[in-house]
């Protein structure tokens, strides 16, 4: 079975796009390396989907090829899937929004991921990792729960810590403010630059 390495680009902008809506659901993709090191999959970007409708749509259809299109020019592959419920307490991979496109990139990608945001861990003091991840099991045809890591852990905690407390989550754009207005940049290179930035500090 796989294990997980969530970048701390990608784990930031997830926890991002949960806290800018905290009042709704939210999902979106993960972009691994295509190589694998070993059994680990590199998660390193995620790309903010949708905060108002989650489901497969014709617009979903569009993002995911935008997406491909853009993972395959960067070297990358899409991944995995990642969402965070609108019930605080709706943490279960059961009840998370939009399932079906996890399934849909399982069968494109059958290392993917499947990551639920914890909400009840996502704060401005940001201890301990807020994530369930899962991998999908061929024998028991389910997602099981898998292993997880992040990179520099206690380092990307405390920046995402800090961050929040600026008020930063507001930078992140998903493809619902991209199909509001074209100018916002969904693949957030702003946002990735800042991150990056940042790293350079600890």
């Amino acid at each position: 079975m796989c294990e997980y390495e969530f970048s701390e680009t990608a784990y930031t902008k997830i926890i991002f796009h949960a806290a800018k809506y905290p009042h709704q659901a939210v999902n979106g993709l993960l972009l691994a390396e295509k190589k694998t090191k070993g059994s680990i999959v590199q998660i390193t970007d995620a790309i903010p989907l949708f905060h108002q409708c989650l489901g497969v749509t014709p617009m979903a259809e569009i993002a995911l090829m935008q997406i491909d299109a853009y993972a395959e020019s960067a070297g990358l592959v899409i991944a995995g899937y990642y969402a965070a419920p609108e019930n605080f307490y709706d943490n279960q991979i059961e009840k998370a929004p939009a399932a079906k496109i996890a399934d849909k990139i399982q069968e494109n990608f059958k290392n993917a991921c499947f990551a639920i945001v914890d909400n009840k861990l996502v704060s401005l003091e940001h201890k301990r990792a807020a994530l369930q991840v899962y991998s999908y099991s061929s024998d028991s045809n389910r997602w099981s729960k898998a292993k997880y890591s992040l990179v520099n852990t206690s380092q990307t905690l405390e920046g995402v810590s800090l961050l929040l407390k600026r008020g930063a989550m507001r930078d992140v754009i998903d493809f619902d403010n991209h199909l509001d207005n074209p100018e916002n940049d969904w693949t957030n290179q702003f946002l990735n630059q800042s991150l990056k930035d940042l790293q350079k500090l600890y």
